[in-house]
């Protein structure tokens, strides 16, 4: 038994010891043999699991998940902390100097008149601060471990704000067409499909972009309506006595058609 104080209700200060003592020879075997790599990807799940929270508008849910991400954020820092790099002070240390650089028309004498303004000033203060002296070098920040949707959501953006844009979004509707036409020629050989597909979603993100809409968002939205038909067609060829594996597939689309006008009321 590790030397602990059990408590009706912990602190942040708490989690800092509870994970200085699973990595601690008293503690856990599966804690002790964790790095940065082996963990990384339950940061990005936890992080999903709490924008799911969030879009489900549950608090005592997102309350949960924030703790898991806080649990990471911890974890990592232990990590170093016991490397002689940096602690969880630190990266509190670091986070608080950035909020309060880049807040100067709060901590100090700036003026700003609206949220834009504040926007115009990040990005100007974050470039300073990163030393980012041209375009390309803000476009080549923004994180590769991105979802591809948002990366590239995010370099349009950059590029956008010195006017490499289209006028309109007909200008940029224009160029998935054209995209489009690419991918038909490449699947006909002049071309790398692959590499063709990819413009093409970059195309369409583009027209994402002009529509105000967030595109990872949007997929998502899709990937849920498509699985709600689908199940809609399931449902209705079992009722026909019917397994969509022994269906053709213009039975099954005609039962797609039948659940999407009912979806829409027609």
């Amino acid at each position: 038994m590790v030397d602990f104080t059990f408590k009706d209700k912990y602190t942040y200060d708490d989690l800092l010891e509870i994970m200085r003592i699973l990595r601690s020879p008293q503690g856990c075997v599966w804690d002790r043999e964790q790095d940065h790599k082996s963990i990384r990807r339950s940061f990005i799940e936890e992080t999903y699991e709490v924008v799911e929270a969030i879009d489900n508008e549950d608090t005592a849910l997102l309350q949960e998940e924030l703790g898991d991400v806080l649990l990471q954020v911890v974890f990592h820092a232990q990590i170093e902390a016991e490397a002689g790099r940096f602690t969880m002070d630190d990266v509190a240390d670091g986070i608080c100097k950035k909020m309060i650089y880049r807040h100067p028309h709060v901590f100090g004498t700036a003026q700003v008149e609206t949220s834009e303004d504040v926007l115009v000033s990040w990005d100007a203060l974050k470039q300073k601060e990163k030393h980012q002296t041209t375009t390309t070098d803000s476009l080549v920040s923004v994180a590769r471990s991105l979802p591809g949707l948002i990366r590239a959501e995010k370099v349009q953006h950059k590029a956008a704000k010195v006017g490499f844009d289209w006028d309109d979004v007909w200008g940029a509707l224009d160029k998935v067409r054209e995209e489009t036409e690419e991918v038909t020629r490449a699947l006909q050989g002049q071309g790398d499909p692959s590499e063709e597909l990819g413009d093409l979603l970059f195309a369409v993100v583009n027209v994402a972009r002009f529509l105000k809409t967030d595109p990872e968002e949007a997929i998502a939205h899709t990937t849920d309506k498509f699985i709600r038909r689908f199940a809609q067609v399931e449902q209705a060829a079992s009722q026909e006595g019917k397994q969509l594996s022994e269906m053709s597939l213009a039975e099954m689309d005609a039962l797609w058609d039948a659940a999407k006008a009912k979806e829409r009321g027609v």
